[in-house]
């Protein structure tokens, strides 16, 4: 059931970003009377799911959720139509219009989606403001795994701060070990205060591991209640027990617990549990997958989070900074897969990827965060200048511009068909990449 949650949740999502990015050049398109032929959420290849023709456009749907098109006129694209574009240029086709139309045609999608992004912010910090949890209020550290470990860092360290300053959030903490702007860390480890050096090659490490088994947040394992059947509560457990440990382990965070666990999957042992005080040991049976039905308390219930309320008016400038912001890292983290200690090949992922960001019950809080980002992701990846992506058009356009005289017609038609070969065998790839993780 969570699977199809998230996937209905990731093709939502695609939807509206695929129907907003074309929208954007269908709408610049017709403000310079500019004929569009066919706007498609999807691609239809053989075959349309259905279609209707309104004027001298044609909508529809097709089968196959890799993207979507809108058919300009007299335009090389991927519909690769060739004999439209031996024809002398009509009043009405892209190629007849000036080019700094063009241009905003080219770049409507992009800029659409920007816009989505930053409306899905504002409406979310007005209705809902900024909730955050700052570092400094991490009552018990972080939880220090293999790669953290790698860096220095322990179970139950405090992260003071970071290149001498506070650290801020919790996700802005993350984001900026991922992105590699954090060069040292302050940390507190029981009495004693120390700097950790952050190593060069850590940052790529980070992100072909795509951020897992690096640092989380550290939390006791309280249990809030049970699932039907649940061997903890078999055993006798409570709601608002605190499971310590697991046979001869001592795991006192949930993490801890999780990583352990696996390791008594199929085996009676015993649980260490403090109640009101008290520890003592219970005997239990772990099933085979590794789970004992009980649920941990939320773990923001136990930290103090701080909030930031926005009016409608205070909630458009925050909104349209956070789209901004977002956008300019996302630049940043691209240009990380140059980095010569990234694996660009391994770091990439594909539909199970991005459907693996939704929430596994349908949260609509989280779906329009989630959408503003791909959103953000989207305009990013189609600007870039590659034949076949809007940036590659734009590309173009701008020689055109500063050469005064267009690229041949024939150019063109090379230049897109590899870009497409190139885009597709991409599409393949990271998908790939996908599959080959879930067999890992």
């Amino acid at each position: 059931m969570e699977v199809l949650i998230k996937t209905a949740q990731f093709l939502l999502s695609l939807s509206i970003l695929i129907l907003i990015h074309e929208f954007g050049h269908f709408m610049f398109a017709r403000l310079f009377r500019i004929r569009v032929e066919k706007f498609y959420l999807f691609f239809n290849p053989w075959f349309s799911l259905f279609k209707i023709r309104r004027g001298d456009t044609e909508y529809g749907m097709g089968w196959l959720p890799l993207g979507g098109y809108v058919k300009i006129a007299g335009m090389i694209d991927e519909s690769m139509d060739k004999q439209q574009m031996k024809q002398p240029p009509k009043p009405y086709e892209f190629r007849s219009r000036p080019a700094w139309q063009r241009l905003l045609v080219m770049i409507g999608g992009v800029l659409f989606n920007i816009v989505l992004a930053a409306m899905i912010y504002v409406f979310m910090l007005f209705i809902m403001g900024d909730e955050y949890l700052p570092v400094k209020n991490l009552a018990y550290g972080i939880e220090a795994e293999a790669l953290g470990k790698k860096m220095g860092l322990e179970s139950g360290d405090h992260i003071l701060a970071v290149n001498g300053e506070d650290p801020g959030d919790w996700m802005s903490l993350r984001a900026g070990f991922a992105r590699g702007t954090i060069n040292e860390v302050d940390v507190r480890r029981n009495d004693s205060v120390f700097t950790l050096s952050v190593p060069d090659d850590f940052y790529g490490k980070i992100i072909s591991a795509r951020g897992e088994g690096f640092i989380s947040i550290r939390f006791p394992f309280i249990i809030s209640a049970f699932v039907d059947d649940s061997p903890a509560e078999k055993a006798g457990l409570q709601a608002g027990d605190h499971i310590k440990g697991i046979g001869t382990d001592t795991t006192w965070s949930f993490s801890g617990f999780a990583r352990t666990i696996n390791e008594y999957a199929g085996k009676q042992t015993t649980l260490l549990v403090e109640r009101d005080g008290e520890t003592f040991e219970v005997d239990v049976h772990v099933p085979e997958e590794a789970r004992i039905g009980a649920y941990v308390r939320n773990p923001y219930d136990m930290f103090v989070t701080e909030r930031r309320d926005y009016s409608l008016i205070a909630s458009v400038p925050a909104g349209i900074s956070r789209a901004y912001t977002t956008t300019r890292d996302y630049f940043r983290d691209l240009r990380l897969l140059f980095r010569p200690e990234v694996s660009a090949r391994e770091s990439l992922g594909g539909f199970i990827a991005i459907g693996g960001i939704f929430s596994p019950s349908w949260d609509w809080t989280h779906f329009c965060m989630m959408t503003a980002l791909l959103s953000i992701m989207l305009a990013v990846i189609n600007i870039l200048p590659i034949p076949a992506l809007d940036g590659g058009h734009v590309m173009f356009l701008l020689y055109e511009i500063i050469a005064g005289k267009k690229p041949p017609d024939r150019f063109m038609e090379y230049a897109q068909m590899i870009g497409m070969i190139l885009l597709f065998a991409l599409i393949l790839m990271v998908n790939l990449n996908d599959v080959l993780r879930l067999f890992r």
